[in-house]
């Protein structure tokens, strides 16, 4: 068995293919039930999210497996695949087991470090879980990839960085004031970055909104998202002096505050600070304003410091998780490694009954005159002989099965036990298994074909044709 991972992400291809690649939510049921269908795929999770759609799954060949999936995809959006493999990226075993562990704690992400990502591959396995489209490996696989990334964002302080222009801004208000309860903000202009800037000071607890802009209207919109009071531009300094915090990002090609007007408003204010942010270039707020007392003004250069030095942070508690990242795989792998030497000591074990079985039948056959007592103390006896026996092979198997050659170690195992046709007749099982399946797939398309001539046959059309 081997692990793959088939997917394209914001790096390898723009929004314009990305949105061509989404799955409806309603529609993933159905498209996990293809997917598993595929031939040589026997579990599989699809994460798809706006940044990336990826496809992960259990198979038996890799490199054919990625053939089938790329099938599957063309199938599925409607694509010819000259279209999308440019953009697709494909890692197997190691690889991708290291990548599901990356995206699942952040660090494949567009923002270094963000959470929703963890959400959304935990809602991925299981919703596959629901649909029965995972098995053994897969669900170890996807809950530790979910424990590893709480465990990297509880550890580390690689979500707690602003790593945004407009969090940035609210995180300097933070460390001025220590909190916005009870404060007023004013917001200069109402575009997207305004309107971002809003929303992280409403997450954070601020309930005074004041939202100015030129064109009213626009003004009045922005504002009754966030339960705000809609200003007219021409009321800006009228009302400057209730505002504790201001956050400018106009489109103004001058300023549209100067140093006197909030010297004015400062009166007013009897000494309380007045905390402005300027994240418009050209810049919105008069630089001399710097100098009123009490006021405290920043600028988009000032900001963007901060981001870069919180990026470097994020940076820095990224490392650690890469760390995590390898310890786990490690883990991973030993597990992962072991699972082969599960059928083998199956196989002993019903070997080691067999023998005993036969030797009880021999007793038997050789002192009849035992009783059911004595049966059973012999029973008890030679069973604790036998069990006894197999405990340290068992156990050494197991310890070398994890071991670097482990597959050597299991080959040996097998020829000095002689359970070479024991361990055959389990693969043939396990072939049946698959080869069931494919009979199922194809009795089920078979079915569904029959379905759709019986409801052809019954359109008016067609059964007046064949009306004889």
């Amino acid at each position: 068995m081997h692990i793959v991972v088939v997917g394209l992400n914001y790096r390898t291809a723009p929004v314009e293919v990305r949105e061509r690649f989404t799955f409806a939510e309603q529609e993933l049921p159905e498209a996990l039930k293809q997917l598993q269908q595929t031939k040589s795929i026997m579990e599989c999770v699809i994460v798809a999210t706006c940044n990336r759609t990826e496809l992960y799954a259990v198979v038996d060949r890799p490199q054919l497996c990625g053939h089938y999936i790329r099938n599957f995809m063309e199938q599925w959006f409607g694509l010819p695949r000259e279209q999308f493999t440019s953009h697709l990226y494909m890692y197997e075993d190691d690889g991708a087991i290291k990548h599901l562990f990356r995206v699942a704690s952040g660090l494949d992400s567009m923002v270094i470090g963000e959470t929703q990502i963890l959400g959304q591959v935990r809602s991925a396995f299981l919703l596959a879980q629901e649909h029965k489209a995972t098995g053994t490996v897969f669900n170890m696989l996807f809950k530790q990839a979910v424990t590893l990334a709480k465990r990297a964002h509880t550890e580390t302080s690689i979500g707690e960085s602003a790593v945004s222009v407009s969090y940035a801004a609210v995180e300097l208000g933070k460390r001025i004031f220590g909190h916005f309860a009870g404060k007023t903000v004013m917001i200069l202009g109402a575009g997207k970055m305004s309107e971002l800037t809003a929303k992280h000071l409403h997450a954070n607890g601020v309930k005074q909104i004041i939202v100015v802009n030129r064109t009213f209207e626009r003004a009045v919109q922005l504002a009754e998202k966030f339960g705000g009071v809609p200003c007219a531009m021409e009321d800006t300094v009228r009302r400057l002096h209730e505002t504790d915090i201001l956050i400018s990002s106009t489109g103004s090609d001058g300023y549209v505050l100067n140093r006197e007007q909030v010297a004015g408003a400062m009166k007013k204010r009897k000494s309380k600070p007045l905390f402005m942010i300027d994240i418009a270039v050209p810049r919105d707020l008069d630089p001399r304003i710097a100098t009123i007392e009490n006021v405290f003004l920043y600028d988009i250069d000032d900001l963007e410091g901060i981001v870069e030095s919180n990026m470097e942070l994020r940076r820095q508690e990224a490392a650690k998780i890469e760390s995590f990242i390898a310890i786990e795989l490690d883990v991973f792998q030993h597990w992962y490694r072991t699972l082969g030497v599960v059928p083998l000591i199956r196989a002993l074990q019903d070997k080691a009954a067999a023998i005993h079985e036969d030797t009880m039948e021999s007793l038997t056959n050789k002192l009849p005159d035992l009783d059911e007592r004595e049966l059973k103390v012999i029973r008890k006896l030679t069973k604790s002989i036998v069990n006894q026996m197999m405990q340290d092979p068992i156990v050494r198997i197991k310890e070398m099965a994890g071991e670097k050659h482990g597959d050597e170690a299991m080959d040996l195992f097998v020829k000095l036990f002689a359970l070479e046709e024991s361990v055959a007749h389990e693969d043939d099982r396990s072939k049946s298994a698959a080869v069931k399946r494919e009979f199922q797939t194809s009795a089920a398309e078979n079915s569904s074909k029959v379905a759709k001539g019986k409801q052809a046959l019954q359109m008016p059309g067609i059964a007046a044709a064949v009306t004889p």
